[in-house]
């Protein structure tokens, strides 16, 4: 399995509260629309929310400033990945989610990263 996963930074002219409703009610369902020309698996938005012991965790880790959520899109293949970005209705369906992403998330500042899942625990 391959995981996208999307660090998330919003536009600095919206509130946190702002960019977490349009990425659920907007964006979330332009996502769903390219779910099978996309060809993912598993898409979640985790949504930071303000927290003492959030911020408590990341003083003591010396982290940098938090983000405002987190995407993580799954696919159980490299192959499902390749299909999704060399398919014409993959290649439009990216076009279309990053010209949205632009209106709501700084992409300059909001990093990402592909791996395979190596390892993970789940509660039964």
């Amino acid at each position: 399995m391959l995981k996208l996963i999307f660090c998330l930074r919003r536009q600095p002219h919206l509130t946190r509260e702002e960019f977490q409703t349009y990425w659920r009610d907007t964006h979330g369902p332009l996502v769903e629309k390219h779910r099978e020309a996309l060809r993912f698996a598993v898409y979640n938005q985790i949504h930071t929310i303000e927290d003492e012991m959030g911020t408590a965790l990341g003083h003591v880790r010396g982290a940098p400033e938090p983000f405002d959520g987190f995407a993580e899109m799954v696919w159980d293949t490299h192959a499902d990945l390749d299909s999704a970005m060399t398919s014409s209705e993959g290649r439009s369906a990216g076009r279309e989610l990053l010209a949205d992403e632009k209106r709501f998330i700084d992409l300059a500042n909001s990093p990402l990263s592909l791996g395979r899942i190596a390892f993970g625990l789940a509660r039964d």
